[in-house]
Protein backbone atom coordinates (compact mmCIF):
# COMPACT_ATOMS: atom_id res chain seq x y z
CA UNK A 1 0.00 0.00 0.00
CA UNK A 2 1.12 3.52 -0.79
CA UNK A 3 2.32 5.84 1.44
CA UNK A 4 0.27 8.98 2.49
CA UNK A 5 1.00 12.34 -0.43
CA UNK A 6 0.25 14.05 2.23
CA UNK A 7 -0.20 13.86 6.20
CA UNK A 8 -1.27 16.62 8.52
CA UNK A 9 -0.30 16.40 12.27
CA UNK A 10 -2.56 17.37 14.87
CA UNK A 11 -1.77 20.78 13.44
CA UNK A 12 -3.27 24.06 14.42
CA UNK A 13 -3.31 27.66 13.98
CA UNK A 14 -3.91 30.74 16.32
CA UNK A 15 -3.55 34.22 15.04
CA UNK A 16 -3.74 37.00 17.69
CA UNK A 17 -4.83 34.82 20.10
CA UNK A 18 -7.62 33.38 18.59
CA UNK A 19 -7.74 29.87 17.86
CA UNK A 20 -8.49 29.13 14.09
CA UNK A 21 -8.14 25.75 13.99
CA UNK A 22 -6.66 23.10 16.03
CA UNK A 23 -5.96 19.53 16.23
CA UNK A 24 -6.20 18.73 12.72
CA UNK A 25 -5.06 15.24 11.94
CA UNK A 26 -5.20 13.99 7.96
CA UNK A 27 -3.91 11.23 5.93
CA UNK A 28 -4.67 11.60 2.14
CA UNK A 29 -3.65 8.49 -0.06
CA UNK A 30 -2.23 9.37 -3.68
CA UNK A 31 -4.74 9.56 -6.68
CA UNK A 32 -7.67 10.52 -4.42
CA UNK A 33 -10.05 13.70 -3.84
CA UNK A 34 -10.83 14.76 -0.22
CA UNK A 35 -13.52 17.24 0.32
CA UNK A 36 -12.78 19.59 3.60
CA UNK A 37 -17.13 20.35 4.05
CA UNK A 38 -18.22 23.30 6.32
CA UNK A 39 -19.81 26.40 6.63
CA UNK A 40 -18.39 30.25 6.74
CA UNK A 41 -15.49 30.44 9.42
CA UNK A 42 -15.45 26.21 9.67
CA UNK A 43 -11.63 26.52 9.04
CA UNK A 44 -11.53 25.02 5.22
CA UNK A 45 -8.88 27.88 3.95
CA UNK A 46 -6.80 27.83 6.88
CA UNK A 47 -6.13 24.48 6.85
CA UNK A 48 -5.87 24.48 2.90
CA UNK A 49 -3.11 27.49 3.67
CA UNK A 50 -1.33 25.60 6.02
CA UNK A 51 -0.96 21.99 3.54
CA UNK A 52 -0.15 24.58 0.28
CA UNK A 53 2.68 26.23 2.61
CA UNK A 54 1.15 29.55 2.17
CA UNK A 55 1.03 29.97 6.21
CA UNK A 56 2.47 27.63 8.82
CA UNK A 57 0.84 26.04 11.09
CA UNK A 58 1.33 27.25 14.74
CA UNK A 59 1.72 23.71 16.40
CA UNK A 60 2.07 20.39 14.65
CA UNK A 61 3.55 18.97 11.95
CA UNK A 62 2.48 18.85 7.78
CA UNK A 63 3.96 16.67 5.30
CA UNK A 64 3.56 16.85 1.30
CA UNK A 65 5.27 13.57 -0.07
CA UNK A 66 7.74 13.21 2.98
CA UNK A 67 8.39 17.27 3.11
CA UNK A 68 7.91 19.76 5.03
CA UNK A 69 7.91 23.25 3.98
CA UNK A 70 10.07 24.90 6.28
CA UNK A 71 12.88 22.29 5.96
CA UNK A 72 12.73 22.56 1.96
CA UNK A 73 9.85 24.90 0.88
CA UNK A 74 11.49 24.90 -3.15
CA UNK A 75 10.84 20.94 -3.65
CA UNK A 76 7.60 21.16 -1.28
CA UNK A 77 6.07 23.77 -3.91
CA UNK A 78 6.89 21.63 -6.89
CA UNK A 79 4.41 19.59 -5.51
CA UNK A 80 1.46 21.50 -5.03
CA UNK A 81 -1.13 23.31 -7.31
CA UNK A 82 -2.88 26.03 -5.40
CA UNK A 83 -6.70 27.32 -6.43
CA UNK A 84 -7.50 30.35 -4.12
CA UNK A 85 -11.18 31.19 -3.47
CA UNK A 86 -10.73 34.55 -5.25
CA UNK A 87 -7.71 36.72 -6.50
CA UNK A 88 -7.22 40.13 -7.55
CA UNK A 89 -6.16 39.83 -10.82
CA UNK A 90 -3.68 42.75 -12.31
CA UNK A 91 -5.24 45.57 -14.65
CA UNK A 92 -5.21 44.82 -18.24
CA UNK A 93 -3.89 41.51 -18.53
CA UNK A 94 -5.16 39.09 -20.42
CA UNK A 95 -5.91 35.16 -19.36
CA UNK A 96 -2.83 34.22 -22.39
CA UNK A 97 -0.36 36.76 -21.01
CA UNK A 98 -1.36 35.57 -16.99
CA UNK A 99 -0.34 32.08 -17.63
CA UNK A 100 2.87 32.23 -19.47
CA UNK A 101 3.76 34.47 -16.44
CA UNK A 102 2.56 31.63 -14.28
CA UNK A 103 4.04 29.11 -16.68
CA UNK A 104 7.60 30.81 -16.72
CA UNK A 105 7.40 31.00 -13.00
CA UNK A 106 6.97 26.96 -12.84
CA UNK A 107 9.20 26.55 -15.86
CA UNK A 108 6.31 25.06 -17.72
CA UNK A 109 5.87 25.00 -21.85
CA UNK A 110 4.15 27.64 -23.70
CA UNK A 111 2.56 25.07 -25.19
CA UNK A 112 0.82 24.12 -22.01
CA UNK A 113 -0.78 26.92 -21.03
CA UNK A 114 -2.85 27.07 -25.13
CA UNK A 115 -3.91 23.18 -23.51
CA UNK A 116 -5.08 24.94 -20.75
CA UNK A 117 -7.02 27.50 -21.74
CA UNK A 118 -8.72 25.41 -23.85
CA UNK A 119 -9.48 22.69 -21.26
CA UNK A 120 -11.16 24.86 -18.95
CA UNK A 121 -12.93 26.67 -22.18
CA UNK A 122 -11.29 30.60 -22.46
CA UNK A 123 -9.29 29.97 -25.69
CA UNK A 124 -11.27 31.99 -27.37
CA UNK A 125 -11.09 34.44 -25.05
CA UNK A 126 -7.15 34.47 -23.88
CA UNK A 127 -6.35 37.87 -25.26
CA UNK A 128 -9.51 39.70 -23.03
CA UNK A 129 -8.49 41.15 -19.95
CA UNK A 130 -9.18 38.77 -16.69
CA UNK A 131 -10.32 42.16 -15.37
CA UNK A 132 -13.20 41.85 -17.22
CA UNK A 133 -14.37 38.33 -16.49
CA UNK A 134 -17.03 36.84 -14.78
CA UNK A 135 -16.48 35.50 -11.33
CA UNK A 136 -17.11 32.05 -13.13
CA UNK A 137 -14.53 32.36 -15.92
CA UNK A 138 -12.18 34.20 -13.48
CA UNK A 139 -12.35 30.79 -11.52
CA UNK A 140 -11.17 28.86 -14.56
CA UNK A 141 -8.66 31.04 -14.73
CA UNK A 142 -7.08 30.21 -11.50
CA UNK A 143 -8.32 26.61 -11.73
CA UNK A 144 -5.73 26.62 -15.17
CA UNK A 145 -2.91 28.12 -12.85
CA UNK A 146 -3.36 25.78 -10.78
CA UNK A 147 -3.01 22.69 -13.23
CA UNK A 148 -0.81 24.16 -15.58
CA UNK A 149 2.25 21.97 -13.66
CA UNK A 150 0.74 19.25 -13.71
CA UNK A 151 1.25 18.72 -9.84
CA UNK A 152 1.28 15.86 -7.65
CA UNK A 153 -1.07 17.58 -5.56
CA UNK A 154 -3.83 19.99 -6.57
CA UNK A 155 -5.37 22.25 -3.51
CA UNK A 156 -8.59 24.15 -4.32
CA UNK A 157 -10.15 26.56 -1.88
CA UNK A 158 -14.23 26.68 -3.04
CA UNK A 159 -13.63 26.13 -7.04
CA UNK A 160 -16.97 26.23 -7.79
CA UNK A 161 -18.23 29.40 -6.59
CA UNK A 162 -19.10 31.68 -9.51
CA UNK A 163 -19.41 28.42 -12.03
CA UNK A 164 -22.23 28.20 -13.96
CA UNK A 165 -24.62 24.10 -14.44
CA UNK A 166 -22.66 23.35 -17.84
CA UNK A 167 -19.18 24.03 -16.08
CA UNK A 168 -19.97 22.71 -12.31
CA UNK A 169 -20.53 19.50 -14.55
CA UNK A 170 -17.24 20.20 -16.70
CA UNK A 171 -15.00 20.56 -13.31
CA UNK A 172 -16.50 17.56 -11.74
CA UNK A 173 -15.40 15.67 -15.08
CA UNK A 174 -12.02 17.50 -14.89
CA UNK A 175 -11.37 16.55 -11.63
CA UNK A 176 -12.17 12.90 -12.11
CA UNK A 177 -9.82 13.25 -15.02
CA UNK A 178 -6.62 14.10 -13.11
CA UNK A 179 -7.39 11.84 -10.14
CA UNK A 180 -7.48 9.24 -12.95
CA UNK A 181 -4.00 10.56 -14.10
CA UNK A 182 -2.67 9.43 -10.50
CA UNK A 183 -2.89 13.18 -9.15
CA UNK A 184 -4.59 13.78 -5.61
CA UNK A 185 -7.13 16.61 -4.64
CA UNK A 186 -7.99 18.33 -1.53
CA UNK A 187 -10.63 20.89 -1.73
CA UNK A 188 -12.72 22.59 0.02
CA UNK A 189 -16.76 23.48 -0.27
CA UNK A 190 -19.93 24.35 1.61
CA UNK A 191 -21.50 22.82 -1.27
CA UNK A 192 -22.15 19.30 0.01
CA UNK A 193 -23.76 18.00 -3.27
CA UNK A 194 -20.38 18.97 -4.80
CA UNK A 195 -18.19 17.16 -2.27
CA UNK A 196 -20.79 14.28 -2.68
CA UNK A 197 -20.53 14.05 -6.40
CA UNK A 198 -16.59 14.47 -6.92
CA UNK A 199 -14.88 13.39 -3.37
CA UNK A 200 -13.91 9.31 -2.28
CA UNK A 201 -13.76 11.24 1.42
CA UNK A 202 -14.89 14.49 3.44
CA UNK A 203 -13.69 15.78 6.34
CA UNK A 204 -16.42 18.16 7.83
CA UNK A 205 -15.35 21.06 9.75
CA UNK A 206 -17.28 23.18 12.58
CA UNK A 207 -15.32 26.30 14.52
CA UNK A 208 -12.01 24.84 13.54
CA UNK A 209 -12.20 21.63 14.60
CA UNK A 210 -12.94 18.00 12.62
CA UNK A 211 -16.42 17.09 13.63
CA UNK A 212 -17.21 13.65 11.40
CA UNK A 213 -16.43 12.71 8.03
CA UNK A 214 -15.73 9.36 6.08
CA UNK A 215 -15.48 7.60 2.89
CA UNK A 216 -18.43 8.22 0.59
CA UNK A 217 -18.82 4.51 0.30
CA UNK A 218 -19.02 4.45 4.24
CA UNK A 219 -21.64 7.22 4.36
CA UNK A 220 -23.70 5.51 1.68
CA UNK A 221 -23.75 2.72 3.82
CA UNK A 222 -24.99 4.47 7.37
CA UNK A 223 -27.07 7.32 5.41
CA UNK A 224 -28.40 6.11 2.22
CA UNK A 225 -30.35 8.74 -0.15
CA UNK A 226 -28.09 11.77 0.58
CA UNK A 227 -25.37 10.81 2.84
CA UNK A 228 -23.88 13.72 3.27
CA UNK A 229 -26.38 16.18 4.20
CA UNK A 230 -27.64 13.58 6.82
CA UNK A 231 -23.97 12.78 8.10
CA UNK A 232 -23.11 16.30 8.55
CA UNK A 233 -26.64 17.50 10.22
CA UNK A 234 -25.47 14.87 12.50
CA UNK A 235 -21.78 15.79 13.12
CA UNK A 236 -23.04 18.65 14.16
CA UNK A 237 -25.48 17.64 16.56
CA UNK A 238 -28.97 17.85 15.22
CA UNK A 239 -30.55 14.67 13.97
CA UNK A 240 -30.10 13.33 10.75
CA UNK A 241 -33.62 13.40 8.04
CA UNK A 242 -32.83 10.64 5.80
Amino acid sequence: MADPLVRVMDAGKVIKKQTIVEHINLSIDPSSIVGLCGGNGAGKSTILRMIAGIIQPTSGEIYVNHLQWKKDRKRFAEHIGYMPDDYHFPQGLTAHELLSFWAALRRVPEVRVREVLRIVGLEEKRNIAVSTFSKGMRQRVLFAQAILAKPPLLIMDEPTNGLDPYWMNEFVKLLRNIKHEGHTVIFSTHQLEIAEEIADSVVFLNAGRSCGGGTLEQLRQNYGQYPLHAAFQQSLGFKAIL
